[in-house]
This record gives structure tokens, C-alpha cells and sequence, in this order.
């Protein structure tokens, strides 16, 4: 049932946590947003995706990945968690910003090796690439912290096959995550998710559900308002469950900022769809 993190043995829920929303504006207190985090073990999740700039603003800068920190240590019995972090966007302002220079990316490692309180980071993913650098010096970055001890494993974030192909030939790659939902669905198309199956990476989606913006719209669509009446489970329960399967090596990040969210997401893993229910899923977009 659980999913392989790419080729490191590691295996998590096949349903993570997407913490961002715990950070942005709008985020709940410190106490409910550690409440949300500990249902999310509760529930058996086991992987918990962050980055520095999940924060309101540069000044703020780390907050997310300090409060799964302190979340995780308030946990009782500690339980075995795998935090994957990103570098590479700045806040300035408030603003999303790229920065994937080297020295940025070397900058942005250490100071989430300290809000998150360990020595070395066990995923850790360049936000995207940055137009005004040169993919492989980006990449470059990552192999260099990887041959220091400062990160495990690498990841991508926001990339194409042929991003990923250039990548692996700098350092390993265990993990692209990108945006995929029913609706938001090209990566099921235009051959990443089967290149990523092809070399043993783990396929993250987030968004699941049509992100911060885009949820209400995706889950009053006819056809998954439909499948879910008929499975007897939520509209947002439908579009992780038709993510899972889109292969055994796909994990699907959903965010929340309340506990029932997250307890409300973990149950796709027991959702069996139809073929012809996954047919019509993915016809959304």
C-alpha cells in the first residue's frame, strides 16, 4: 500500500500533507495548526511536503518548516516522519519570487537544516527552475549539497520530462512534483508521470483537489460530484483516489488547514474506482 520515495527505500502513506496552507495568510493560530499536523499522523500519514517560503513574507521566511518542526516533536511517540523541503523562491514583500542561483539555493539549505532542527535534510527540491540561471547550475546546487551531507535526496518541482532527463545526469533525482488534479491533468498526458514510473521517481502531486484557488470549482464538477455520491465518499476524496491511480508511484500532497480535511483526504486510499469512473475523471480538463 505505501508508496516508495523514488530509489531510497524509504516508503510513506500513499497520501502526504501539503503544509502550506498553515503558513499563508489566513493561517490558523500556532496550536491549530499543530492540531492539524498531529491528525495528519494520526492518520497514518508519514510524509509532510514544505519549503522555506511557505510564509507571508521574507521576514517570515522558514515558518512552515519550523512549525512541522515544532509539531513533530510535540508529537507523542515521535512518530517516523519524512520531511521534503524546497529551495529556490524568495518573498520579498510577499511576493513569489525565483531565485535558483547556487549561493541562493547553499543559503536557503542551511537555514531550513536549523528551522527544522536536523543535520542533514532527507528530501530536499529545487522549487523550479529560474529563467535567469542555467538549469544545471540550479541542478548543480542540489548535487553539491547532496556530496556535503546537507540533503539526502533531491527533488524537482514545476518541471518537464526533458528537465528531469538534463537533471539526472547531474544527480540522482527521487522525486518531481508538480501540480496534477482531474482538472489541472497534463502531466498523465504529455509523458512525465510515465518518464518519472520509467526512472524509479516519485511522482508528487500537489494540488491535488485544485489548490488554494481552484478546490470549489473542481469539486462541484458534475462528474466528480457524481463518482463520489456513488462511492459514497467526499468530491475532494474522489480526485486524490484518481490520482493514486495514475500509477503505484504517484503521491498525492493534499493541503489543510483543519484536521478533518486531512482525515477527510487519507480515506482515498480505500476508494475503488471503476475504469469507466477513471475514464470520465480524467476528461475534466
Amino acid at each position: 500500500m505505501d508508496v516508495q520515495l523514488g530509489q531510497t527505500g524509504i516508503r510513506v502513506f500513499p497520501v502526504g500533507l501539503g503544509a502550506m496552507p498553515l503558513s499563508l495568510k489566513g493561517r490558523p493560530e500556532e496550536k491549530a495548526a499543530i492540531a492539524v499536523i498531529h491528525a495528519a499522523l494520526e492518520a497514518g500519514v508519514t510524509f509532510i511536503d514544505t519549503a522555506d517560503v511557505y510564509c507571508l513574507d521574507d521576514a517570515d521566511t522558514g515558518h512552515n518548516e519550523r512549525l512541522i518542526a515544532k509539531a513533530l516533536r510535540s508529537y507523542p511517540g515521535r512518530a517516523h516522519v519524512t520531511v521534503a523541503t524546497k529551495g529556490g523562491m524568495v518573498r520579498p514583500r510577499g511576493a513569489w519570487e525565483m531565485d535558483a542561483r547556487p549561493e541562493r539555493l547553499r543559503a536557503a539549505c542551511e537555514r531550513s537544516l536549523k528551522a527544522l532542527g536536523v543535520e542533514a535534510i532527507t528530501l530536499y527540491q529545487l522549487h523550479g527552475p529560474d529563467d535567469r540561471v542555467p538549469f544545471a547550475e540550479s541542478v548543480g546546487a542540489l548535487a553539491h549539497l547532496r556530496e556535503e551531507g546537507k540533503i539526502v535526496h533531491a527533488g524537482l518541482s514545476n518541471v518537464t520530462a526533458q528537465q528531469l532527463e538534463a537533471a539526472q545526469k547531474i544527480v540522482r533525482i527521487e522525486s518531481v512534483q508538480n501540480e496534477c488534479n482531474p482538472a489541472q491533468a497534463d502531466d498523465t498526458r504529455n509523458g512525465l508521470i510515465r518518464a518519472c514510473a520509467a526512472q524509479g521517481v516519485t511522482y508528487i502531486a500537489y494540488s491535488p483537489v485544485g489548490g488554494h484557488f481552484g478546490h470549489r470549482a473542481l469539486v462541484r464538477h458534475p462528474t466528480l460530484v457524481k463518482v463520489a455520491q456513488a462511492c459514497g465518499v467526499s468530491p475532494y476524496c474522489i480526485a486524490i483516489a484518481w490520482l493514486l491511480r495514475q500509477g503505484d508511484h504517484v503521491l498525492p500532497i493534499p493541503g489543510a488547514s483543519r484536521p478533518a480535511s486531512i482525515q477527510d483526504s487519507v480515506k482515498a486510499v480505500s476508494v475503488r474506482l471503476s475504469p469507466e469512473q477513471i475514464a470520465a475523471l480524467g476528461k475534466l480538463a
